[in-house]
This record gives structure tokens, sequence and C-alpha cells, in this order.
């Protein structure tokens, strides 16, 4: 009977011991579990404000590439944040079709408006101009003074002859838009709104970034680039004059009129020109035009300034053009 009561106490003891032990332990989990419910939260504040800066500085960044992105051409500036373009000084050889453009007489031009006047006609003049380029497609190079130089073909081309007639088709796009800034300009007062006048040529440049590496410009040097400024000077108040190369590009899709040759400086020959005559005709007037130009052919037709007698003669001399394309002679 002891014995019994003696292992009874001892298991009794024992139990004791385990339920010390159990408890210890449970008190120690749950001290653990606190402790781990406490790192969890300071975590998951740690991880929230981590993405609140992160957000921030993403903002700021978004910002700040709104900003520079005022200051390149879209082409350079997608080029350049896609990783297509390096930020380093490399140029290469390219055929383009450059723009350059300028206000005539634009010191006369301004010199009775005030400061505040001239600041406002610039940038509608400009914001207008950059409007129709990059729905053209252009690559605005930059702005000096009042003169504006861009190009076609450089980082994005679509070919040679596609960037040139959209280089032309932008620029007579200015002229119409100039047309109507005139008279808006006119209606508020100005006696002398701004007349442009633009020159377009075709030609082989270095294009690239130039300068330092600390100081880079991403632009377009050449002999081809001083011949568009040589095409700008001689061209008319409200005109486009055109290079021969750009010409053969367009001469299908625009009408042209050979001008005397003008000598350029840094250019050995004399530079054949080419003002653009339809800049101002509506479509209906361009529908008049019958134009057909490929190699060996050059057909055009004003058919709105034919008379019966010149279309009798046109339309003879078509049919015995057609009846030797038949014979093949």
């Amino acid at each position: 009977m002891a014995d019994d009561i003696a292992k009874a106490e001892r298991q009794i003891r024992l139990l004791e011991r385990k339920l010390r032990r159990s408890e210890e332990s449970r008190v120690n989990l749950e001290k653990a579990k606190d402790r781990f419910d406490s790192l969890y939260t300071t975590l998951l504040a740690d991880l929230n404000e981590q993405k609140a800066l992160l957000a921030d500085k993403n903002r700021t960044l978004e910002a700040l590439s709104a900003k520079l992105s005022k200051y390149l051409s879209p082409q350079v500036y997608q080029s350049i944040f896609t990783g297509k373009q390096d930020a380093s000084l490399v140029t290469r050889r390219k055929k383009l079709t450059i723009f350059f453009s300028d206000i005539q007489d634009f010191t006369r031009t301004t010199e009775d408006l005030q400061a505040e006047d001239l600041t406002f006609i610039l940038n509608d003049y400009f914001t207008e101009m950059s409007k129709l380029a990059l729905e053209h497609g252009a690559t605005i190079d930059k702005f000096i003074g009042d003169a504006m130089l861009m190009f076609f073909g450089d980082p994005e081309s679509k070919g040679t002859e596609e960037d040139a007639r959209a280089c032309v088709r932008m620029a007579v796009a200015m002229q119409r838009r100039m047309r109507r800034l005139q008279a808006k300009w006119n209606a508020m007062g100005y006696e002398r709104p701004f007349r442009m006048r633009i020159g377009v040529n075709t030609g082989y440049c270095n294009v690239g970034n130039f300068g330092s590496p600390d100081r880079m410009d991403y632009t377009i040097i050449g002999g081809e680039v001083n011949l568009t400024a040589r095409l700008q000077t001689a061209a008319d108040a409200d005109g486009i004059l055109l290079s021969f190369e750009t010409y053969v590009l367009v001469r299908d899709t625009v009408d042209a009129e050979e001008r005397e040759p003008i000598l350029a400086k840094g250019i050995r020959s004399e530079v054949r020109p080419f003002t653009v005559t339809s800049i101002f005709a509506d479509e209906q007037e361009r529908e008049q035009v019958l134009r057909v130009e490929d190699h060996g052919v050059a057909i055009r037709l004003d058919l709105a300034k034919l008379t019966d007698d010149s279309r009798s003669r046109a339309l003879a001399a078509l049919e015995r053009a057609a009846e030797r394309l038949r014979r093949g002679g």
C-alpha cells in the first residue's frame, strides 16, 4: 500500500513537472508570437514606407522626365529612354531631308514690338509649327532665334523618298498655317505679321551627338545643312524652295517651277532650286492637276487652265503617244 502511494506521488510530481514545462513552453510560445507579430508589423510599416518613398521618387522622375522631354525631340527622347541610343559621342553618316526656315526681315518686322508682344508672337508661331512638325514626324533639331532646323530620316526613317515627301508636306502645311496665323495677328492689331521662308534639301549629313562627354547636343552637320540654309535665304516670303535632289523625290506629289541657279558658299557647282507653286491651292484646285512622273515619263496637265484648243491638242498628243506606246516604239 505504501509502495502504491509512493508510486502515485512520483507520477504526480512527474505530471506537475511536465505541466510546468508545458506552461513555460506556452509562455515562451506566446512571447515568440508577440515578438513575431511585432516584427511583422514593423516590417509591414517599413514596406509601406518604402513603397511610399518609391512612389514619390517615381512621381519625381516622371515630372523630371516630362520636363526633359520638352528639351528633346520625341524621337530622340524615346530612343534614349528605351535604350536604343546611348548618351555617348557617336555620330553616323545618313541621307536626310533637311528643313530650314526663318522669318523674312525679322529685325525690321519686330522693331516696333514691345518685348511682351514679341514673346507672345514668337511662342505662338513656334507652338503651331512644332505641332505640325510632330504630326509629320520631323526631328526638331533646334530653334535659332526666329529660325527652325528640323530633319527627317533619323533616328527613325521611312525611306529616303517618303522622308522627303513628309518634309515637303510639312512645309506646305506650315505655310498654310502661317496664313491663318497672319490673319489672327492682323486682327489683334499687329501691322506686320511674320512671313516665313522655307528651304528643303536632301543629302548626306553627319548626325548624332556632338560636344563633350559632359555636355552634348544631338544635331546634324555638313555641307547639305549649309545648302538648306542658303535655299531658305533665297526663298520667297511665304514660299518653299527645294533643291533638285528633293524635287526629284517629290515631283509626283507637288507642283514646282525651276528657278535660276544659285551659288552657295562652300558648294562648287551651281544649285538648281525649285519653288513650290501649289502651296495655297485648295483640294478642288489640286484635283484639276493630272500629274504622271516616272522613269522616262513626265506628264502634267492643268485641266482648269486648258482652253478648247489646247484641250484638243493635248488629247491628240496623248492619243499619238498612247499609240506609239502600244506599238512599243
